[in-house]
């Protein structure tokens, strides 16, 4: 029996809450012939792949890497040749800091035909779940997604261009760096600035915490606040209080 054309579908799973995800992404898991995902997805997403299908899992957890991206690359070549579709299945979106585009481009050498289907972004869902608009007329004409940890484990310098500016700042992957953050914002005078941290955004598990660059540090150590957070800063997030109380208003009605 012949193997079905060798082909790549990237796929992204959402921000965490598995309705979170597109009717074209479970579609993608329902034709998968092997896939392949991440530690950030939720697993129950896997619920969709048919019997047959090959569950790998490459990401990393509590530091460990099971797979390196090199490897990952020459899996997803293998099993697409060996059984046909190979789904990749990220957290987010995968184009936005998932490495989905260096997965293109290294499989496309190869000969297999490519796909992606979109995800939505933590970087943008985290925050609405909250209640906190990356945009809002009045207090933010903008905002910066930013990687808080490069290829060369350090900050980006990015985040201290984005400190300069009124846009509004998320970071992503920024924990290990919450000090580093904290000092670049402070020396622009901005300590006073409203911060949110989301700890599993979108999830049963999601643990938040609010504050100022200046009080942030003391309440991720009393919430003992962790990765996988993402962190907002900007007077956006002050709009969350605003909208909890007409939530709870309209509840009480």
């Amino acid at each position: 029996m012949s193997v079905a054309t060798p082909k790549l579908t990237i796929v992204g799973a959402g921000p965490g809450d598995e309705d979170l995800i597109t009717l074209k992404a479970i579609k993608a898991i329902e034709s998968a012939d092997v896939i392949l995902y991440d530690a950030l997805i939720n697993e129950s997403l896997l619920k969709y792949a048919s019997e047959d299908t090959e569950l790998i899992f490459v990401g990393k957890r509590k530091g460990c890497y099971a797979f390196q991206q090199e490897q990952i690359n020459e899996l997803i070549v293998s099993k697409a040749k060996e059984k046909g579709h190979v789904v990749r299945l990220k957290g987010g979106d995968p184009f936005i800091f998932g490495r989905g585009a260096e997965e293109i481009d290294y499989v496309r050498q190869f000969g297999l035909e490519t796909f992606v289907v979109p995800g939505i972004s933590s970087s943008v869902a985290v925050p609405a779940y909250q209640g906190i608009p990356l945009t809002k007329r009045g207090a933010s004409e903008s905002f910066w997604v930013i990687t808080g940890t490069t290829k060369q484990h350090k900050l980006s310098g990015d985040v201290a261009l984005a400190a300069k500016s009124t846009a509004t700042v998320v970071i992503l992957m920024g924990m290990g760096k919450l000090g580093e953050i904290v000092k670049i914002f402070s020396e622009e005078g901005k300590g006073d600035t409203a911060i949110g941290i989301i700890q599993n955004g979108t999830r049963d598990n999601e643990n938040v915490g609010i504050g100022t660059i200046l009080t942030i540090e003391k309440i991720v150590e009393d919430k003992q606040l962790a990765n996988p957070a993402i962190i907002i800063i900007g007077d956006v997030v002050k709009e969350r209080a605003v909208l909890s109380s007409i939530y709870s208003e309209v509840a009480g009605q």
